[in-house]
């Protein structure tokens, strides 16, 4: 009998927060996993606000204040105006920035081939399967959390996958 929705959902946390880390372990990561979460929020959600940013990245915002400038330092990200609030400003990814965070979970993939490099065939197509489930609900639920933010349809898209990548 399969186990209770809650029980898997669990799991699955417990189990991504695992991989991620030994992913970033395996990969050599020196960068505070605060920063790349930062680049996937903008990445995923388009230019915001700094306080939606913290937020959705779940730091404080004297934390995103200093993340946002290192990340400008390096020309990963923007800062611009926003036209709905002249006092306030949007935080953006660069295309600097985008090849960073590409990079850098390309890094992952290629430290966590060795973990999956001897699947069968049709559990890589269990883990694809399952891979597009959680994205589309991760996708609705974001829109149910936000109804109000419109995000442009092409920061809705994954970035592309590198060439190392497995589909």
């Amino acid at each position: 009998m399969p186990a209770a929705l809650p029980d898997i959902l669990g799991d699955l946390v417990s189990v991504n927060h695992r991989l991620t880390r030994v992913a970033a372990r395996a990969a050599r990561g020196t960068e505070s996993p605060a920063l790349w979460r930062t680049l996937s929020v903008l990445l995923s959600s388009g230019p915001i606000r700094l306080g939606d940013l913290a937020e959705r990245s779940r730091v404080s915002q004297p934390t995103a204040t200093k993340l946002v400038g290192s990340l400008v330092d390096r020309g990963w990200v923007e800062r611009a105006g926003d036209p709905d609030d002249a006092r306030a400003s949007l935080i953006a990814s660069t295309p600097a920035g985008v090849a960073a965070l590409i990079a850098w979970r390309t890094e992952l993939v290629a430290a966590l081939l060795p973990y999956f490099a001897d699947l069968p065939i049709d559990d890589v197509g269990t883990l694809e399967r399952a891979v597009a489930i959680l994205r589309d609900r991760v996708e609705v639920g974001e829109r149910m959390a936000a109804p109000h933010r419109v995000t442009p349809p092409d920061r809705m898209a994954a970035p592309p996958r590198p060439a190392s990548e497995p589909r």
